[in-house]
């Protein structure tokens, strides 16, 4: 016994996440897991961190005698 829950993964792909046979055999067990929304990973930046990197870390004007060319 292999100790996956075959049937219960392939309901959880095909008929909870809608995939495709071909695209739930091809995905790897981290990719299924974050479709699920298991695996804990890291949230996504906020808009309050951006703004923090942003400050942090300005982009870089070019001189104002360089035109810019498309």
């Amino acid at each position: 016994m292999s100790g996956f829950d075959w049937p219960a993964l392939m309901r959880a792909g095909l008929r909870g996440l809608g995939l495709r046979p071909d695209q739930f055999w091809h995905l790897t067990p981290a990719e299924f897991l974050m479709m699920l929304g298991e695996g804990g990973m890291d949230a996504p930046m906020g808009r309050s961190r951006l703004e923090e990197l942003s400050q942090a870390f300005p982009d870089k004007r070019a001189p104002e005698n360089m035109e810019s060319k498309p």
